[in-house]
């Protein structure tokens, strides 16, 4: 039997504090009702484990029970999980003001993904990854399917539920295969224990069912055909945290993993992963260019994105992670801007089609000119996050002489640009008879306005000097690859 000590305690202490903060959330919805309680006890509760980091710090590296482990790779996830749950905290207020019923479960259910998504990050088990995997996802067949009175958002909610099964069964056979290969289902002891397996074939059978179920999390191609119509379907603040958070905790979790098992098994997969890269790229943006609805263009263009974080993944070394992490980091801060945008139209509807952008720049100038920033970051255009991101990531291909894959990169984005700049172009055209007088500008609560605020200039100040970040997550890569 595993005995907790304090400092495993002050280890586990920003988890902790979410689990706390989403207890208080529930005890307050069952004795009063308020919206905005909900959200002061959320945002309270995800400041607290954000707080808690520089504490737990002091602790790590630091294996807690052979379930978790805290180092600088996991602090570092950690924070960015909390800073993204803390912002769609925020937008999602005022727009679940602007839905019939009754929001408060709404935050409950956020708490509990965040801190899923927080277990995965810090998971060095097949255990702790399926449990907070599962966590994750439980907590996203509410959010999706939130408010249940919106037949798209249930919709949304059963598909992703039915493929969501479909993929954990995947990965609880490949988890099967391995443990019963090899008896252990420690991250570091299956890496040791891979060069005298007797049946290696039962290895690699499990290790791509794992990866089946990592890449439908991840929405790569061609695990992604769940990914538009979810998207679409879920509401605005449900699809960006599925885009960012969710997305975001299932990658660090498949880098700490490859990262155990050694170069020399992770080269048996590069062929298939290589593949599924280029595949992702292609049709991401390929499928993009067709697209009339924002959330499905975002959607799409998220799938590309993971073909280019493959790119930096399949590089591998301390320069493939590094990539991999800074373009990790502007993606989520691009589409927690271009998702929040979204969140602030939205009225009594999803403004997800294009004709609710025509000539926004000329009603509302604060907001197309934040929007066409995440675009153009998203495109990689210089002077901007995604540029930075884009450019680590070809130099990391190029360093590993992945030719195909960095000629796979620079073509896809080439082509991105043309349906990022199309909804610009969109923005800044003259607005539809009337729309002047008949659309409102939404409510928009002063934080919430403030946090798209705020991330539109980190964006540009990361493009523009990026050197803190890299620095930071040099320092965090150090300690997962020597």
């Amino acid at each position: 039997m595993v005995s907790m000590t304090i400092d495993d305690l002050a280890a586990l202490s920003p988890l902790i504090a979410i689990a706390l903060a989403s207890l208080v959330v529930m005890l307050a919805i069952a004795f009063y009702r308020d919206r905005l309680l909900a959200l002061l006890c959320s945002l309270g509760g995800i400041a607290m484990a954000f707080i808690m980091l520089p504490m737990a710090a002091r602790r790590a590296p630091r294996l807690i029970t052979p379930l978790l482990i805290l180092d600088q790779y996991a602090l570092f996830y950690l924070g960015l999980l909390f800073i993204a749950g803390f912002v769609i905290a925020l937008l999602a207020y005022g727009y679940l003001g602007k839905i019939e019923g009754q929001p408060e479960e709404f935050y409950l259910a956020l708490l509990l993904a965040t801190a899923g998504g927080a277990a995965l990050v810090m998971s060095n088990h097949f255990a702790s990854f399926f449990l907070g995997l599962e966590l994750l996802s439980v907590s996203l067949y509410v959010l999706i399917a939130y408010p249940s009175e919106s037949a798209r958002s249930v919709e949304a909610g059963i598909k992703y539920l039915i493929l969501a099964a479909a993929s954990a069964a995947f990965l609880l056979f490949g988890m099967a295969l391995i443990y019963a290969e090899l008896g252990t289902m420690d991250f570091a002891r299956i890496g040791a224990a891979m060069a005298s397996a007797v049946r290696p074939e039962l290895l690699l059978i499990g290790q791509a069912m794992i990866f089946v179920g990592v890449g439908f999390k991840l929405a790569v191609a061609p695990f992604h055909v769940w990914a538009p119509d979810v998207y679409e379907g879920a509401p605005a603040p449900v699809t960006a945290f599925v885009a960012t958070v969710s997305k975001g905790a299932v990658f660090a979790l498949l880098v700490r993993y490859f990262a155990n098992l050694g170069s020399e098994y992770f080269h048996l997969f590069f062929p298939a992963l290589a593949v599924i890269a280029i595949a992702s790229m292609f049709v991401g943006n390929l499928l993009a260019l067709a697209q009339n609805n924002v959330k499905r263009i975002l959607a799409y263009s998220s799938i590309a994105h993971f073909g280019y974080l493959l790119v930096a993944f399949l590089a591998g070394g301390s320069s493939g992670v590094t990539a991999a992490a800074f373009y990790l980091v502007a993606y989520i801060i691009n589409n927690l801007i271009a998702f929040g945008v979204v969140t602030v139209l939205s009225d009594r509807r999803e403004a997800d089609e294009m004709e609710d952008y025509r000539g926004l720049f000329w009603r509302r100038p604060g907001l197309a000119t934040i929007f066409l920033a995440a675009l153009l970051s998203l495109g990689g255009i210089p002077l901007t996050a995604g540029f930075m991101g884009k450019f680590y990531v070809l130099m990391a291909g190029v360093g590993s002489a992945l030719w195909l894959l960095s000629i796979a990169l620079v073509v896809n984005t080439m082509i991105s640009f043309y349906y990022y700049l199309r909804v610009a172009f969109i923005m800044f055209r003259d607005a539809p008879e009337g729309a002047a007088a008949s659309v409102a500008p939404p409510s928009l609560s002063f934080m919430g306005a403030g946090a798209l605020a705020v991330l539109t200039l980190l964006m540009m100040w990361i493009g523009v000097y990026p050197g803190p970040l890299v620095h930071s997550i040099r320092s965090m890569v150090a300690g997962l690859i020597p």
